[in-house]
């Protein structure tokens, strides 16, 4: 499947990557991000903060109509906000909850009317189906994301494409800024964004009745999976 592609967080990391690969199939990828993208993709972008959930329903809707619509869209876009639960600012904690969880919720609502037919494809994490110390903001959001990609599959079956990608640690600007015990060491195993970016487009290009309900993409030494 090409076409229209929205991609959440597609100006850096996993989005970006994304919005390479669906031009590279000849795909439009378009972007939802509080950044525009770089110069070198140029793409119709809509800037906007997903945590703010009314706005990211505007954006969809004014994105997909300046472009005749929507054939599939990415969640792609995600943060973090490290430490135990009673140091972690109350605001920075439901920050994450807010764009890993409703904002993916948000863009998906208001797209789902542009997708018959279509696909979405949600991004969790490893940390969405395996929980750890100092990460309940993120573990929350991210089992929460699973949970609503599940029960989406099932209320849109027949009609929309799901598929749950859930990838492990990747080499990405995600890390920067955290304190150094929440960075991985230099010599981690972490899959290039580029890698999950085409299980994304493996299951973007599903031909009708063919779903690729969930996946899990890590490098092979990756230490959150199992």
């Amino acid at each position: 499947m090409v076409g229209q592609v929205l991609v959440t967080g597609g100006a850096s990391g996993l989005g970006a990557a994304v919005v390479h690969a669906v031009r590279e199939a000849g795909g439009q990828p378009l972007v939802l991000d509080k950044a525009a993208p770089a110069s070198d993709e140029a793409v119709d972008f809509e800037s906007v903060d997903l945590s703010d959930t009314r706005a990211a329903e505007r954006a969809v809707r004014d994105i997909a109509e300046r472009n005749g619509g929507l054939r599939a869209v990415v969640t792609a876009a995600g943060t973090d906000a490290c430490g135990k639960l009673v140091d972690v600012p109350a605001a920075d904690w439901e920050r994450v909850v807010l764009v890993n969880l409703l904002g993916t919720a948000a863009v998906v609502r208001a797209a789902l009317p542009y997708l018959e037919g279509g696909r979405v494809v949600t991004v969790a994490s490893t940390l969405g189906i395996k929980a750890v110390s100092d990460a309940t903001a993120y573990c929350a959001s991210k089992f929460g994301v699973v949970g609503f990609t599940r029960a989406l599959a099932a209320e849109t079956a027949g009609r929309t494409g799901v598929t749950l990608v859930i990838p492990g640690g990747m080499k990405t600007r995600f890390f920067d800024g955290r304190a150094e015990q929440y960075r991985p060491p230099d010599d981690a195993k972490l899959n290039p964004p580029e890698h999950v970016a085409d299980a994304i487009m493996f299951a973007l290009r599903q031909p009708a009745g063919c779903e690729v309900r969930e996946l899990v993409v890590a490098h092979e030494e990756e230490g959150s999976w199992p």
